[in-house]
């Protein structure tokens, strides 16, 4: 069971946290020939990915950023002629077409 637990004189690399951090015992265990950490629910990350590297002796774990809009938009396949603006602002409008997102 993963518990909240301080370690002034035990963990000696703890001492330079900051004094009201939470800090937290987790459980290390495999998963085929990875190494995984059970992170408890309230230190839950968004997401399902996220950044690792080692800083030192320490392994950060933070959030993968999320994409901005322009990422996005970049991603997004390029329109074709039928997508294009009429020339004649006003001609009527073009049918309805359903877009998948």
């Amino acid at each position: 069971m993963l518990s909240s637990v301080a370690y002034p004189t035990a963990y000696p690399a703890m001492a330079d946290r900051a004094p009201n951090s939470d800090v937290r015992v987790a459980k290390l265990f495999r998963t085929y020939r990875s190494q995984a950490v059970r992170i408890p629910a309230d230190f839950e990350f968004p997401g399902n990915r996220v950044l690792i590297h080692k800083d030192g002796k320490r392994l950060v774990i933070e959030p993968e950023p999320r994409r901005g809009l322009l990422d996005v938009l970049r991603s997004l396949p390029a329109l074709g002629p039928e997508d294009a603006f009429p020339d004649d602002r006003n001609a009527p409008l073009l049918a309805y077409k359903p877009v998948a997102l």
